[in-house]
Order: structure tokens, then sequence, then C-alpha cells
């Protein structure tokens, strides 16, 4: 299965100079936040293959225009093609705005979704908008990332934990690495294929 996963920038590939083989062989696309909802339904209708969402945390505009023709899965376990989707989209609450959380809220959120995945047998990708925190985030206040995601990762182990929030251009970034559970963590930021 081929995954094409985005998160935070608009690519011009992918739109402006949108090429059909770009999405030809894709089966699924992934959003892990802070995208245009036109971009998301630009994808999806180019595709022909489900588009799932999770929330930025300037994706406020969503509750008045979300993107039509694609699946949210906050709070939820999404399944496609015998794999199984978690999403918690948002950040670290920096100022007061929708989608944004303290550790707390996020932490409740956490157990709900842990609960969730322990009845359905696990899953196998989790997909975020804030990375877990010392994994790929920064020291800056909004771009740090949710400590509870760790407890989450070593309590299920998914596969993959797919993120955004901390863009290409903000320096020296690992993009991919293995968390000490064994979770391959990707920094989406962009766009990012991943085979399965």
């Amino acid at each position: 299965m081929k995954i094409l996963a985005i998160a935070d920038t608009e690519s011009k590939a992918l739109w402006d100079y949108y090429q059909p083989e770009m999405l030809a062989d894709v089966d699924l696309i992934i959003s892990c936040g802070d995208l245009d909802p036109a971009y998301l339904e630009f994808l999806v209708t180019m595709a022909h293959c489900p588009l799932l969402y999770v929330h930025g945390n300037h994706d406020g505009r969503y509750s008045e225009t979300p993107p039509e023709g694609c699946f949210c899965i906050e709070d939820s376990i999404f399944r496609y093609q015998g794999l199984r989707i978690l999403g918690l989209g948002g950040s670290l609450r920096y100022k007061e705005g929708l989608c944004m959380y303290t550790e707390k809220e996020m932490r409740r959120r956490v157990s709900k979704a842990r609960l969730k995945a322990f009845f359905k047998g696990g899953i196998d990708i989790l997909v975020t908008h804030a990375p877990a925190g010392g994994w790929g985030d920064l020291e800056d206040p909004p771009h740090r990332g949710f400590s509870c995601f760790n407890t989450l990762l070593q309590a299920v182990k998914p596969r993959y934990m797919l993120h955004g929030h901390v863009h290409k251009n903000y320096g020296r970034i690992e993009w991919e690495r293995i968390h000490d559970c064994g979770t391959k963590l990707v920094n989406v930021s962009g766009y990012y294929y991943l085979e399965i």
C-alpha cells in the first residue's frame, strides 16, 4: 500500500504543477493538519482514494469549511485495508484558539484513545499534528510536543506515527527516527510517501 502523508504547507508539485503520475498509485492520503481545505478537496478528487485528516493548530476554519469528501479521524480509529489508523490532532496550547490543548487535556484524549485501541486489538498508524515530547519537537512553546504521546506509543506500539507541525524550514531536523518503543516516527511536513 502506498500512502501520501501531508502537513503544514501546500506542495506546489501536488497542486499548482499537478501531474497525474504524482497520485496515480496512491492508495490512501493522510493529512496531519494545517492545510487549506481546498487543497485536501483537490487531492481527494484527483487521487480517487480516501483522504483522512486531523486538525492542526491553524485549522479552526474547518469548523465552518470542512474539506468535502474527506474523513476527519479525530479521536477515532479508522480501518482501511486492514490498517487501524488513530487520529489525535491539535498542538500544545500556547495562546487562546481552537485545536490547541494543554498537556492535561491531551492526556484525557490519549486515555480514551488507548482504551479504543485496546478494544480494536491495537493500532498500526498514529496520526497527530504535534510530535511526541522530546521526539522531533522544538523548545519554543508553540512547537513543543505532547509528553503523553510517549505514553500512548509505549502502550500500543503502532508501526508508524505520522505528524507535522515542525516545518522543514525550521532548521536541522531529523525527519525519520525510531522511538524507544520501536515505532517509526515521521515528520511529514510538506509531503511524504510511505510504503506499507
